[in-house]
């Protein structure tokens, strides 16, 4: 059964993971992909400029959060050899959604799980600080990842750790201490780890879209007062 037919069968409403919760009134839903024309004439590879542009796109209409990015195609992941596999193909399909706030701003767990693995994933563009956790519905086991947080956030974790819905998890993390990225939160929602721990592929070449997709569903269920307006 796959993840969302479990979630709905079983009557399982996930808690918002921010509070106010991401919706029309207080969200933009961005468009990082190579075919936004805005992206041609920047260096949106760039930190610096990702962030002001990021945060341009937010100011204008007021919104605490920026939104998007599942099954993206973007150029920005040319900033690091991370992305690069070792026959030079770059990984350039988003396969979580980004979640653009303020740097501290608290995370919330959307459903009762446990801490499967963290890690802090300290490489240049990585993930930084990052949780992963554990959720068994109805016998069935799946799992979301948290990555991008504080230090802090992992800093009191331990794996097996039984948090309820609704506790915060941690925060999202600055610039410094999250890969070098704007602040935001990846969230990725995963049916197999595949023995991975504190980690999983977030971006894959756009010849394996296929095969992740299946492993890594769209997660825009639990962001639910969306209405996913026109991108901006």
């Amino acid at each position: 059964m796959d993840i969302y037919t479990l979630l709905n069968v079983n009557g399982t409403d996930p808690v918002p993971l921010f509070e106010p919760e991401p919706g029309p009134d207080n969200t933009v839903v961005l468009d990082l992909s190579v075919t936004n024309r805005e992206l041609h004439a920047i260096r949106i590879e760039e930190q610096g400029v990702m962030y002001e542009y990021i945060k341009g796109k937010m100011k204008v209409l007021g919104a605490l959060y920026g939104f998007g990015g599942y099954l993206e195609d973007r150029a920005l992941y040319h900033r690091s050899p991370l992305f690069r596999d070792n026959k030079g193909m770059v990984r350039s399909i988003h396969l979580g959604v980004d979640i653009w706030a303020a740097a501290d701003t608290q995370i919330r767990l959307p459903l009762d799980g446990k801490i499967h693995s963290f890690r802090d994933n300290d490489n240049y563009g990585d993930y930084g600080p990052t949780l992963v956790f554990e959720h068994e519905i109805a016998g069935q086991t799946f799992y979301t990842l948290y990555g991008h947080l504080t230090r802090s956030s992992i800093k009191s974790a331990s794996a097996g750790m039984h948090l309820k819905a609704g506790s915060t998890l941690g925060s999202i993390g600055h610039s410094f201490e999250n890969g070098d990225w704007p602040p935001h939160l990846h969230f990725q929602l995963i049916s197999d780890m595949a023995g991975m721990e504190g980690d999983f592929p977030g971006v894959c070449i756009r010849d394996e879209t296929g095969k992740y997709s299946q492993v890594c569903p769209d997660p825009s269920f639990f962001f639910r007062r969306l209405s996913m307006p026109q991108k901006q």
